[in-house]
């Protein structure tokens, strides 16, 4: 039996989700008005509010606009900045290729409530408190315990979003290399390492949390 654990885990002592949760969500993340189908606008609210009150996090707005914890952290901005910028990116590549080739049959709600939660499970993997635990536990649970891409999908089936967004969620990332990615997740995966690749080529990264593989692009002297 795996010892038990003293260290303090926000999952299991939740806040109250309220409705100044869910209305805060959706003021964060205006582009849920998007979505056609109002239960699933509901759904996708439900998910980053249980994702919240699940945390230490009060606020999207506090979690880092970085792509994993400490690594391709933006220089400015917060998660809002990266979840609605993935999410007009999918649904501009989607709106294109759906007019080009009609026949693709894109669901424009799925593209706009995967582009949202696709990265919900963040409020867990970049959470201070998950974060302190794993490091000084690590022999136990591994750091992280769970990445973000399998913690969103948790999260999306426990609110009852649809398999396809939990999919999106679970799949936009290296993760979905071991599967094949649903046409509506293929457009967010391409959606979301554009959005990273661009900052990287911009100079918009803070060089210290960009990986080795990609420092070349970091220019560090002048010419």
């Amino acid at each position: 039996m795996p010892k038990k654990s003293t260290h303090e885990i926000p999952y299991l002592k939740p806040r109250p989700i309220t409705d100044a949760l869910r209305q805060q969500v959706r003021e964060e993340l205006p582009e849920i008005a998007q979505i056609a189908d109002t239960e699933l606008q509901r759904k996708v609210t439900e998910a980053w509010a249980f994702a919240l009150a699940h945390s230490s996090f009060t606020s999207i707005r506090e979690i880092p606009p970085a792509g994993n914890p400490d690594t391709n952290e933006a220089k400015r901005g917060d998660q809002t900045d990266h979840l609605r910028g993935v999410t007009r990116l999918a649904v501009g590549i989607a709106r294109e290729m759906g007019t080009a080739y009609p026949e693709l049959a894109i669901d424009m709600d799925v593209i706009v409530a995967g582009g949202l939660v696709h990265d919900v499970g963040k409020a867990w993997e970049f959470d201070p408190v998950n974060r302190k635990r794993w490091k000084a536990i690590q022999k136990e649970t591994g750091r992280p315990s769970i990445r973000h891409p399998a913690f969103g999908a948790h999260i999306c089936l426990t609110v009852g979003l649809p398999e396809e967004v939990a999919h999106i969620a679970m799949a936009h990332s290296g993760e979905g290399n071991l599967l094949l990615r649903s046409l509506e997740c293929m457009i967010v995966h391409q959606a979301d390492y554009t959005f990273w690749n661009v900052l990287l080529a911009g100079g918009q990264l803070k060089p210290e949390t960009v990986p080795p593989e990609t420092r070349r692009y970091i220019i560090d002297t002048p010419f």
